[in-house]
């Protein structure tokens, strides 16, 4: 950056600080990283006093580090990779992962250290997230309060449960930094290292799909999807050379059965229900449905349909790709798989938390409503074991949502892009 530019954007700053009130630092996006800054430091004192004060629980961490165990031992066959809790089921950047974590925690036994790595895990989260908020400028700062000190579950899934799902979704905001930064390739690569840790990141793939088409046509797409593809074998080697068969059927097995007790969603129905496959297949078939809609009518803003994705874009046809744009359709696609997701485990909520504010500041939902929406989800992931109606609560915000979200039709200016894109 020039220095002349850096001087300018100084004197911005300054000004805008100058001029600041009490009521902009509460209410103003333009003045979030006030508030962020305050969080952050916050954030890192509540997360010692967690550690310190707060009993450690053990899940998955003892699973995990056997899995890793064994491949440190020499066994790259998948079929013969398992934990306290089964088979390893993770792809392999989960392994390398896991396994520095095996060697720094001296094999998995200095809990207090994998605690702390896990607080700076999630730190490093905030931060990412906080940019994103920063850039969409979409959320007042006083919801940013929500988006950490107010979350018990989720403090306890990072320091307190060890799980491997907020590694997965650190690399997703990553990725997601990088892409509202217009930086695609290394988007891309962040966004596959984040589906090798955990598969659940593929809820965001159709959104992924739809903005790489927008911004460079069918023919460009296809080197970005090669680094995706590419990660994933890079990674797998060592695994697909000892028993490809096996490392793809346990690394992206979507037919594996959930337990029933450990249900947030779904506990007012029978488990008879809940493991009926045609119950499932109905679900998996709803979740396609919306995201086709979602896709056709929401988030493609060209004119002639999804066919006139293919050709290169024009640079005004690409000049809809802003940062709202962009977090708006990973967030909504992500959101929709959780809306019909066959289960969702106490875990899982991390998967869609610091996307919600941004969601429900998508609509035209009162922001009392959002609120309280906000309010009722941590509520029913908070209700342990869930309940008949936990569950239901949670669905019917699900669907407030949702409904709100399609509603929210952005303008869209397809005529006015050509007529710019031929003058061009």
């Amino acid at each position: 950056m020039p220095k002349k530019t850096r001087k300018s954007y100084a004197g911005e700053v300054f000004n805008k600080l100058c001029k600041m009130r009490v009521k902009d630092v509460i209410f103003d996006p333009d003045y979030l990283w006030i508030t962020a800054c305050v969080l952050f430091l916050a954030e890192i004192v509540v997360n010692i006093i967690i550690i310190k004060k707060v009993k450690y629980t053990e899940i998955d961490w003892e699973a995990y580090m056997s899995e890793v165990e064994g491949v440190v031992n020499g066994t790259y066959d998948y079929m013969q990779l398992k934990g306290g809790t089964g088979p390893l089921v993770y792809p392999a950047g989960f392994v390398y992962i896991f396994m520095a974590l095996y060697y720094i925690t001296d094999k998995g036994t200095d809990i207090r250290l994998a605690q702390y790595l896990f607080a700076v895990l999630y730190l490093a989260t905030l931060l990412l997230v906080f940019r994103i908020f920063q850039k969409t400028k979409k959320v007042p700062p006083y919801v940013m309060f929500f988006v950490c000190c107010a979350s018990y579950r989720i403090h306890s899934i990072y320091v307190l449960r060890l799980f491997n799902d907020p590694v997965a979704m650190f690399f997703f905001y990553l990725a997601t930094n990088y892409f509202i930064n217009r930086s695609w390739n290394w988007g891309c690569f962040w966004f596959s290292i984040a589906v090798s840790v955990k598969m659940n990141i593929l809820l965001f793939a159709p959104a992924l799909l739809l903005l790489l088409l927008t911004e460079f046509g069918f023919w460009r797409t296809i080197p970005r999807l090669a680094i995706c593809g590419g990660v994933q074998v890079a990674l797998a080697v060592p695994f697909l050379l000892e028993n490809p068969a096996g490392y793809l059927l346990r690394a992206f097995e979507l037919s594996r059965q959930f337990f029933y007790k450990w249900t947030v969603n779904w506990r007012f129905l029978s488990e008879e229900m809940f493991l009926n496959r045609y119950f499932q297949f109905s679900l998996l078939a709803l979740h396609i449905i919306l995201i086709i809609l979602f896709t056709v009518h929401r988030w493609n803003r060209r004119s002639g349909g999804l066919t006139a994705l293919l050709p290169k874009p024009t640079l005004p046809q690409r000049e809809i790709l802003d940062e709202n744009y962009i977090v708006k359709t990973l967030y909504t696609s992500n959101f929709i798989g959780m809306a019909f997701s066959r289960t969702l485990h106490y875990q899982f909520y991390v998967w869609y938390f610091h996307t919600l504010p941004y969601l429900l500041w998508c609509t035209d939902l009162i922001s009392p409503v959002r609120l309280l929406i906000l309010g009722l989800i941590e509520l029913c992931w908070n209700t342990y074991p869930s309940t008949s109606a936990s569950s239901a609560t949670l669905h019917v915000c699900h669907l407030i949502l949702l409904v709100g979200l399609w509603l929210k039709k952005d303008v869209r200016q397809p005529e006015k892009l050509e007529q710019k894109g031929k003058q061009t």
